[in-house]
């Protein structure tokens, strides 16, 4: 039988604090409720959250399947093991839920594209391209999954000099944006995102959870427009820093994570990532596009925050160990 962790679980959209693995009676119930229903097979959408290749195994923050189950945090057994070798930590997949023997298996497990639609993000993917291919060396310079990621120093919300490396033992989730750009689906969504993460972690932000926001944008996200900007996050620099440089030296921290942008008659066209940063410094996972839930985003969190930091150190990666 495979077993359920009660911290990797969302039932109903609300996160059990529990810890401590589910009683023996309990999963038993969870089992006999999905037997109930026959074996049924569902196509189901979520976040890759962990993936133990030597097992088979990945562990996956669900959508909702309507009819059938609420959004959860739940594990699955992979029976094809050469579907895992294009996955990462932060990939949105689509997958075939099956249960069988009383084990959840996940079949025909495919990772989706991160982006949307929408005229910008397109755009950027075009121009993306074309940057790659004049310019091989801002390719070179993207941090894989797994491995650490190079220092660097911008200054904050109050012209404090702000280095990565001075936040290891943490964990760090970052995204970017610009104050004045035009769709709230866009820069104010991940901007907003990480506003929630304060609030699911507002226990643990600023003490082993470091929030930040590089702004893309510094010659015109400076001074009291920055302040303006940060002014309507609320953010305390203690707990989520909002950090900017000259363009060479945050175009240079962009393309650690192939992170592009563009001006384009005032406005910048950008492509969308969000970063989390395990606590020995190493790329966790680099989520794009804006299409993933933020509950999402923060079961991701709480995978990585739940490392153990020695582990993680030794290996790189539970995901690259595996």
């Amino acid at each position: 039988m495979l077993a359920w962790e009660a911290s990797e679980m969302v039932c109903s959209g609300r996160i059990l604090n529990s810890m401590k693995r589910l009683s023996l009676a309990a999963a038993v119930c969870a089992f006999a409720a999905l037997h109930a229903w026959g074996a049924q097979e569902h196509v189901v959408q979520g976040m890759l959250l962990k993936l133990d290749r030597e097992h088979r195994s990945v562990l996956i923050s669900c959508n909702a399947v309507p009819g059938f189950m609420d959004a959860m945090v739940m594990q699955f057994v992979v029976r094809q093991p050469n579907q895992l070798r294009a996955l990462e930590p932060g990939t949105t997949v689509r997958f075939t839920m099956v249960e069988q023997n009383h084990e959840v298996y996940a079949e025909n497990l495919k990772p989706i594209s991160g982006e949307t639609v929408e005229a910008e993000p397109t755009e950027a993917a075009r121009l993306d391209f074309l940057h790659r291919a004049v310019s091989p060396n801002a390719t070179s310079r993207e941090v894989p999954v797994g491995e650490e990621v190079s220092d660097f120093t911008l200054f904050d919300q109050t012209q404090t000099p702000t280095r990565l490396t001075q936040f290891r033992g943490r964990v760090v989730v970052l995204s970017f944006t610009y104050s004045r750009c035009p769709n709230p689906g866009y820069c104010f969504r991940l901007s907003n995102n990480l506003a929630l993460l304060r609030k699911r972690f507002h226990d643990r932000v600023g003490r082993d959870l470091i929030l930040m926001t590089i702004v893309i944008d510094p010659d015109n996200d400076r001074g009291k427009a920055l302040q303006d900007y940060v002014d309507i996050w609320k953010a305390d620099p203690k707990a989520w820093r909002f950090l900017t440089g000259s363009l060479p030296e945050v175009r240079n921290v962009a393309e650690l994570f192939g992170m592009s942008f563009w001006s384009d008659e005032g406005f910048l066209t950008h492509s969308f990532h969000t970063v989390v940063i395990d606590r020995s410094g190493r790329l966790a996972a680099n989520v794009q596009g804006n299409q993933f839930a933020a509950t999402q985003l923060g079961d991701l969190v709480q995978t990585v925050l739940r490392q153990d930091p020695a582990s993680v150190s030794a290996t790189g990666s539970n995901s690259r160990s595996n």
